[in-house]
């Protein structure tokens, strides 16, 4: 089952929820998914993830239903091409830092002669279980285009970025957004506010979708929601393990206050 094209149609109409994980057991994946989870973000940027363990948790999304979304470490071919051969329903592309890179970017998750994608397909034609004229004709839709806004640089080229081929959304990496103009730790700092507002507007005016990227924290998600983001990636498996265990344990520690 692929998930991109529905993926894609709710990022455009405002209701695609997406959710992060960190660790290691492709369960994760598979229980975010069935929770509800409209995408779930396997970050091989930040966690340790080798390629096999990748596979292991898109396959585990798909079967909670939810479109696998893999954030790669890199821009390169390297780090991009095996993703995309793994049949994922979305990629999503770190550390662009204006125009010439989310160029290149998107052009190693296109066949050519749109961009230069090496042709190699293996779980993304069904283990050559496909026809090879089907997939080709679905290939670029199959997959939902992701780049990270989260460098001033981005921002200040956010017109042009945002007339590039295979360009499906955007999404605000607040944290890096803030270290990128010498704020780091301030992700909600009025200049980092007023970066991420313009990308919005000219998003919206290009008929992109633009999320943002943040733990779950209703605070934040409210300045988010009020700065007119069309969606969410919020909370991960860290996260909901911290809150829940200081919960309970201070549930417990409260109780025995009382005796």
């Amino acid at each position: 089952m692929r998930y991109g094209k529905e993926l894609r149609e709710k990022l455009k109409n405002g209701t695609a929820i997406g959710g992060h994980v960190f660790l290691g057991d492709p369960a994760i994946s598979e229980a975010l998914a069935i929770y509800g989870y409209d995408f779930i973000w396997i970050d091989a940027e930040h966690a340790a993830f080798d390629r096999p363990l990748i596979l292991n948790h898109v396959t585990a999304a798909n079967a909670g239903g939810a479109a696998a979304v893999v954030r790669v470490p890199a821009w390169t071919m390297e780090a991009i091409k095996p993703v995309l051969e793994m049949g994922i329903d979305g990629i999503i592309i770190p550390q662009t830092k204006g125009y010439e890179d989310v160029k290149a970017a998107l052009a190693e998750c296109l066949y050519p002669p749109r961009g230069v994608r090496g042709f190699g397909p293996r779980r993304s034609i069904h283990y050559n279980n496909l026809d090879m004229s089907e997939y080709l004709k679905n290939a670029e839709d199959d997959i939902v285009r992701f780049i990270q806004v989260e460098h001033h640089k981005a921002v200040e080229e956010i017109d042009r970025i945002l007339t590039l081929d295979g360009l499906d959304a955007l999404v605000l990496g607040p944290n890096d957004l803030a270290s990128s103009i010498g704020l780091i730790g301030e992700s909600v700092h009025p200049n980092v506010l007023e970066l991420s507002k313009h990308a919005i507007a000219q998003a919206k005016k290009a008929g992109i979708p633009i999320g943002v990227s943040i733990g779950p924290n209703q605070e934040a998600i409210d300045i988010w929601r009020g700065l007119g983001v069309d969606y969410f990636s919020c909370g991960d498996d860290i996260s909901f393990l911290h809150q829940g265990a200081k919960a309970t344990i201070k549930a417990i520690q409260k109780g025995r206050c009382r005796e």
